[in-house]
């Protein structure tokens, strides 16, 4: 009864009938003591285990190998890890049971490391783990992103015959892809004889982190092709998919195959559904599950407050901010680092001074590189750029690539070309291999009609065979990616897509238009300036999208750098002549353009 119980989670009930067994003076065994003590563990129940303990040793099971295995467990999970080892070191023949035991305690206290180093210690010893060892150690393994120890881990799992195991090759693919090698998980994944819903979901969420959203959505279809239903953890990787790519339409046509209670009751789920309607330019609709959320926890918080300053909704992120302070809730430094963002896209140089400096002298908390970063943005964008260079040398870490590169920035927006010479250099010692150093100075040069100076720097990437990272843009259509680059001419109807840009030249030069040749920084003719704006990724994603969809749809449009301000200006004007809501998100901000105005203001 107490086995039956424990091993259906009735801890309570168990420890009951161990009373109950007592009292009518029946002594525990070793059958006994191993599941009375894994439910003092379960319930951390102290006094009680240690009571255990004593009538283990008064028993004399104390040299017993399943029940010493009990006490590591016991002291393991109540945090007492020393008197567990100790509990280890005891046992006289120590079994693969005891081994993962111990490794497991480890593994449960962070110290990730010592675990593998156990498991190694455990094969010198001539012990054969089974898949629950070899299970766990990688999950070691995949949280300390020890990639290579994995690696050996699963050379020995096939040569130990575990290479078809479902658990040990599902664990496999998780440590792959949480290492960042999804080619690796990837080929362990197809050679798998069985796969449950884990193994999805693992794969899925491994290529919506590692930044291979579309790979990460043609999986999740072909999940659905083997009539297997979404759990938890493949659901928010496919909303952090949907929530990268712009693809609002596949997101809710996933969140239609799991039940919307599910949503509000599993902050996960919660959150990611979130974090999906901001990033897809939805902020009501994401408000509007954020209401709905059950239990509201300071993640569930953060996101909203991330989602209403990316949407430039400044007051309302603040009013969230104030929502948590009243609630009791802690704010913790991705709090920060929405309002900061807020301040910054929104150009309010007091909040940001305000909330920077309250995070150390109200909620003693330490601003990361990052929290310095948005605020020496902020200073730049503002034209403090003294102010942010004293920021700077106030720094307690030395400024990174992100730090300067905000600086960078601030300099290209004001044309401080003196300024900027100076942070190139620091960039270039952090980062020499760093093209996109190279071009903001280039372009800060062409910009100041600065030509020779240009040229240089654009001729030293060359020597040195670096290349400008490509600007793309792409655009999710029934289900499915389209990817656009600068001039593309790959697209199946390429050809309608330039005749449709350029019927949208024509029309926009009627109502006044006139490209701003000045963001394409090359010593070129007017003519062929003209040209090379007229044909920037995201015109060609709203070509296609305005091709490609009814009227009355929203289009929606991701860039991977940021958009151009003639750019800016063609998308407001096709939204006043076409009529069309067009969301644009680049890695700014959202520009969100209704009938020739734009929320987020002309800020070039």
């Amino acid at each position: 009864m107490i086995r039956g119980l424990v091993s259906n989670d009735c801890f309570f009930q168990a420890i009951e009938f161990f009373k109950l067994m007592r009292k009518d003076g029946f002594l525990p065994n070793n059958f006994t003591f191993p599941f009375l003590l894994k439910a003092c563990a379960r319930l951390m129940d102290f006094e009680l285990g240690v009571k255990a303990h004593t009538l283990v040793v008064k028993g004399g099971f104390d040299c017993d190998v399943f029940v010493k295995t009990g006490l590591v467990c016991f002291y393991a999970r109540c945090g007492f890890l020393e008197d567990a080892h100790k509990m280890f070191d005891d046992i006289p023949e120590k079994n693969v049971v005891s081994w993962t035991a111990i490794m497991t305690g480890y593994i449960d206290f962070g110290k990730l490391k010592e675990a593998i180093e156990l498991f190694q210690r455990s094969l010198e010893m001539g012990l054969s783990p089974d898949s629950f060892a070899l299970v766990r150690v990688l999950s070691a393994c995949s949280r300390v992103g020890d990639v290579s120890s994995g690696e050996w881990i699963h050379r020995y799992a096939v040569e130990m015959g575990m290479g078809r195991n479902v658990f040990v090759n599902t664990s496999l693919v998780d440590m792959y892809a949480k290492c960042g090698n999804m080619a690796k998980a990837r080929e362990v994944f197809d050679e798998m004889v069985e796969k449950d819903v884990v193994s999805w979901s693992a794969m899925i969420q491994g290529y919506a982190a590692n930044g291979l959203p579309k790979e990460a959505l043609e999986l999740f279809h072909k999940m659905q092709g083997e009539n297997l239903s979404p759990d938890c953890y493949s659901m928010v990787g496919v909303l952090s998919a949907c929530a990268k790519l712009g693809a609002l339409e596949v997101g809710e046509s996933a969140t239609r195959l799991m039940e919307m209670d599910e949503f509000f009751l599993n902050a996960v789920l919660g959150t990611a559904l979130i974090d999906m309607y901001a990033k897809c330019g939805r902020m009501l609709s994401a408000w509007e599950i954020f209401k709905q959320v059950k239990v509201k926890d300071r993640v569930i918080w953060n996101a909203v407050i991330s989602g209403l300053a990316m949407h430039g909704h400044v007051k309302s992120a603040f009013c969230c901010f104030g929502q948590v302070e009243k609630l009791g809730i802690k704010p913790d430094g991705n709090t920060f680092m929405g309002l900061l963002c807020a301040c910054t896209h929104a150009g309010l140089v007091d909040d940001g001074r305000k909330y920077f400096r309250s995070m150390t002298h109200l909620y003693s908390l330490e601003p990361t590189v990052e929290h310095y970063g948005c605020m020496v943005d902020l200073l730049g964008r503002a034209s403090l750029l003294d102010e942010a260079h004293s920021l700077i040398e106030s720094m307690p870490m030395k400024a990174n690539a992100i730090i300067w590169g905000a600086v960078l920035s601030g300099c290209r927006l004001h044309r401080d070309t003196k300024l900027a010479e100076h942070v190139l250099k620091q960039l270039i010692e952090l980062e020499p291999w760093n093209s996109g150093n190279y071009v903001l100075l280039s372009n800060i040069y062409a910009s100041n009609n600065k030509w020779d100076e240009s040229e240089k720097i654009r001729s030293t990437m060359n020597e040195r065979r670096m290349h400008k990272i490509p600007a793309y843009s792409w655009i999710v259509i029934d289900g499915i990616v389209h990817e656009f680059l600068v001039g593309d001419t790959y697209h199946p109807i390429s050809d309608k897509i330039y005749d449709k840009l350029s019927e949208l030249s024509k029309e926009l030069r009627e109502a006044g238009y006139v490209p701003k040749t000045e963001y394409v920084l090359f010593d070129i003719e007017e003519e062929e300036k003209e040209h090379f704006v007229g044909c920037h990724s995201e015109k060609l994603a709203l070509a296609f999208g305005l091709l490609s969809t009814k009227t009355s749809d929203v289009i929606r449009i991701i860039k991977n750098l940021r958009i151009c301000g003639d750019c800016h200006t063609f998308f407001k004007l096709v939204s006043k002549i076409t009529e069309r809501e067009i969301i644009l998100r680049d890695n700014n901000r959202f520009h969100c353009f209704t009938k020739g105005s734009c929320t987020c203001g002309d800020y070039w």
